[in-house]
C-alpha cells in the first residue's frame, strides 16, 4: 500500500524502463472502465493524517492538463465519478442541511494562470 503522500504518484506515473507510463491514461485508452474508475476514486478521494491532508487533484492535472478533453472523448461514462471526486460533504447536517465545498480551481485556471481549457472541453462535450 503507498504511504499517503505517494499514492496519487504511484496511480499516475510509472517509469518502465525510460518511458513513463500513467496507468490512469493506460486503463482509459484500453477501454479497461472499471480499473479507471477505481484509480480516479482513490485519486480524488481526500486522506488525512495528524500533519497533513491529501487530495491528489493537482497532482493529475499536473500530470494530465487535458485529463477532462481525454474523459470526454475516450470514457464519457468516467466524466459523473470524475466530478463527484470534486465535491466534499460533510457527514453532519443542521437543521436539514449538509455543507458542500466544491473544488473548482483546476476547472478555470491552468497551471499558467490562464483561463483552462476544461470548462470549455465539458461544454463543447455537451453533457
Amino acid at each position: 500500500c503507498a504511504p499517503r503522500g505517494e499514492r496519487a504518484t504511484w496511480v499516475l506515473n510509472v517509469q518502465v524502463g525510460t518511458e513513463s507510463i500513467s496507468p490512469l491514461l493506460w486503463a482509459i485508452s484500453t477501454g479497461s472502465l472499471e480499473a479507471s474508475k477505481a484509480i480516479t476514486i482513490d485519486l480524488l478521494t481526500i486522506r488525512a493524517d495528524r500533519d497533513n491532508y491529501y487530495f491528489g487533484a493537482d497532482f493529475l492535472f499536473e500530470r494530465h492538463p487535458d485529463i477532462v478533453k481525454r474523459l470526454t472523448l475516450d470514457a464519457p461514462g468516467l466524466l459523473p465519478t470524475f466530478l463527484d471526486g470534486f465535491i466534499w460533504r460533510s457527514r453532519n447536517t443542521e437543521n436539514g442541511q449538509r455543507r458542500v465545498n466544491y473544488w473548482i480551481k483546476h476547472f478555470l485556471v491552468d497551471a499558467e494562470g490562464n483561463f483552462s481549457q476544461n470548462i470549455e472541453w465539458l461544454v463543447g462535450f455537451g453533457d
